[in-house]
This record gives C-alpha cells, sequence and structure tokens, in this order.
C-alpha cells in the first residue's frame, strides 16, 4: 500500500458513498485510476464492507451494553463463536486477554430484551461460567474510523 491508497481508505471511512471523481480529485488520479485502486483494496481485504452507520436508537435499539464472558474450557469456543456470529444483537466480539475471554457489544431494545440474549441465548450454552454486563448510560463517540500512518496522508 503507498500514500494513494492511504488517502483513499481515509476517504471512503469518512464517506463511503464518495463519488469516484471526488474521490479522484481529493487523492490526484484519475477516476479509472482510483476506480482501480479501490477494486484492488477490496480484492485484497483490505475493505471488508461498504455501509451504512444507523443510528441505533432510531431503529429501537437504544441499549448498549458491554458483556464480558468466561467459558470454562477452550472447546467451547466453537458453538459460543457460533451462536454470537448469529445474534444480530451482537455488534462485536473480541477475544481478550485477563480474567474473562470474551467481551461482546451488545445493543438492544431495552434492559428486558438484554437479559433474553444473556440468559436464554448466551448462558444457555454449555461452558458458560460467568457472565458480566456493564450498561452504557451514554456515549460521547463511536467511530469506525481507523488511525492511519500521518506521514502517508501527506502530499507527495
Amino acid at each position: 500500500m503507498d500514500s494513494y491508497d492511504n488517502k483513499i481508505i481515509d476517504a471512503i471511512m469518512k464517506d463511503s458513498r464518495i463519488k469516484w471523481s471526488d474521490l479522484a480529485t481529493t487523492i490526484g488520479l484519475s477516476a479509472p485510476a482510483t476506480a482501480d485502486r479501490v477494486n484492488r483494496l477490496v480484492e485484497q481485504g483490505v475493505i471488508k464492507h461498504f455501509g451504512a452507520i444507523i443510528d441505533p436508537a432510531s431503529v429501537g435499539a437504544e441499549l448498549t451494553a458491554f458483556v464480558a464472558v468466561s467459558l470454562e474450557r477452550p472447546e467451547h469456543r466453537e458453538p459460543f463463536l457460533k451462536l454470537i456470529h448469529e445474534l444480530d444483537e451482537v455488534q462485536e466480539c473480541h477475544h481478550i486477554a485477563g480474567e474473562d475471554d470474551y467481551l461482546l457489544k451488545i445493543r438492544s431494545r431495552n434492559t428486558k430484551d438484554l437479559d433474553r440474549i444473556i440468559s436464554h441465548e448466551i448462558k444457555s450454552l454449555q461452558g458458560i461460567i460467568r457472565t458480566k454486563t456493564t450498561i452504557v448510560m451514554d456515549s460521547h463517540k463511536e467511530s469506525s474510523v481507523l488511525p492511519l500512518p500521518s506521514d502517508t496522508l501527506s502530499s507527495e
């Protein structure tokens, strides 16, 4: 990847609907060359997905919680991860170091819905020995923008 690729990534992270011509002007290449680079970044798996960021409250997912999960043994990972991938309410799943094994970010309608997800979905699996839930009161920053090396974003 070079500075053009990083400029493309930076622009697309901020606005995935940017027009090829506007993106090309921003990075200093022709529209076809820019489109080729974007397609190459997609093929290489650098750009994984184009999508919209939806306001959770506007679609009824008003509650955010972080749930730490501890498994009894490593052989319980596969069924746990299979379930996590099936639950739309689980937005993120991180394998973590420390006392717990996984940290989940869950969006749900309310506390009753969160209880259903934790008690009837997650805890129903064999090998779950503990969950610890933290309910978010208010969020001040959430972002899908990743930091890129600043030296590659400067003009060439």
